[in-house]
């Protein structure tokens, strides 16, 4: 489910003045989360936070099934620090500027202020003990971003929820018009059959027998299995819908079921004319119920 949430943080140096900047480094810690089949985690932090990456990820690990999820972290340090130049990074990205552009013979100088913002250009002179401090800083905040995340991903849930019930009711009845029409495509098919057996046994065949395998072709032509799973899997898939909790995966499967049942429910059905033409129709329509709420349900925990 999509959703995007954001705090924001401070870390204090004890020993700095309230009122001074020295000392004070501020973060934003943000989520934002997009559909996905899995849980897809992608982390844009500043360099030196290793430690702290592997604690969010765990952390998330625990608190969201699915998702594509984007965590990232700003700092914002106070105007008193200082910066320092990573010679090597600057030096070996300039020295490959001026190889190119002797290499195609292009008079051009490489852009300073393009130089700077490349990750990593400008090494921050903060204190360590600032870093140190703001790995606990930011955990404190996860909570309070998580919960707004999640506030926002509920509230898209219940939405899907209810077209997901809206689907379900569709395709239960779906499932009731087709067996309204089982019985007289039932009994076309057997006449059908029974008519042809006529024209083709004469008196040479035993006809008892015959009409034993004619009745034993029929039962296996009958929907009947399939609707009663059907409606079975319809029921569980509301009872789900009702439990809550992390069914994304069960629904999917629920309905790769029903799928299944559809498929099988129309190639007994198929060539047959008449009323069975509207078993068809309920069959069609009950696939496309099915496939728009596997849309759906892959936005699921």
């Amino acid at each position: 489910m999509t959703g995007f949430a954001q705090v924001r943080g401070e870390v204090q140096d004890a020993a700095a003045s309230a009122a001074a900047s020295n000392g004070r480094m501020a973060f934003s810690l943000s989520l934002k989360s997009v559909n996905h089949r899995f849980l897809d985690l992608h982390f844009r932090l500043p360099s030196g936070t290793e430690s702290l990456e592997m604690q969010l990820r765990r952390l998330l690990k625990e608190k969201i099934a699915r998702g594509h999820i984007e965590v990232s972290l700003s700092l914002e340090r106070s105007s008193s620090e200082t910066f320092s130049l990573n010679r090597e990074l600057v030096g070996g990205y300039i020295a490959a500027y001026r190889a190119a552009a002797a290499e195609f013979s292009l008079a051009a100088m490489p852009d300073l202020n393009a130089i700077l913002r490349i990750p990593g250009a400008l090494d921050s002179s903060a204190d360590p003990k600032d870093q140190e401090k703001l790995e606990p800083a930011v955990m404190d905040k996860v909570a309070e971003v998580l919960d707004r995340l999640n506030q926002m991903r509920e509230e898209e849930g219940r939405g899907i929820v209810r077209e997901l019930r809206e689907r379900m009711a569709h395709l239960a009845e779906a499932a009731k018009s087709v067996q309204q029409h089982r019985r007289a495509v039932l009994h076309n098919y057997t006449e059908r059959l029974h008519s042809r057996l006529q024209e083709l046994i004469g008196s040479t065949i035993d006809k008892e027998r015959v009409l034993q395998e004619a009745a034993l072709l029929v039962d296996r032509s009958d929907i009947q299995e399939e609707i009663v799973r059907l409606e079975t899997h319809i029921q569980h898939f509301l009872g789900l819908l009702d439990e809550g909790g992390e069914i994304g995966k069960k629904l999917d499967f629920l309905l790769q079921e029903m799928n299944r049942e559809a498929n099988t429910l129309l190639s007994k059905t198929s060539g047959l004319a008449g009323e069975a033409l509207k078993i068809s129709e309920a069959g069609l329509a009950m696939k496309s119920e099915i496939e728009k709420s596997r849309e759906q349900v892959q936005n699921l925990e």
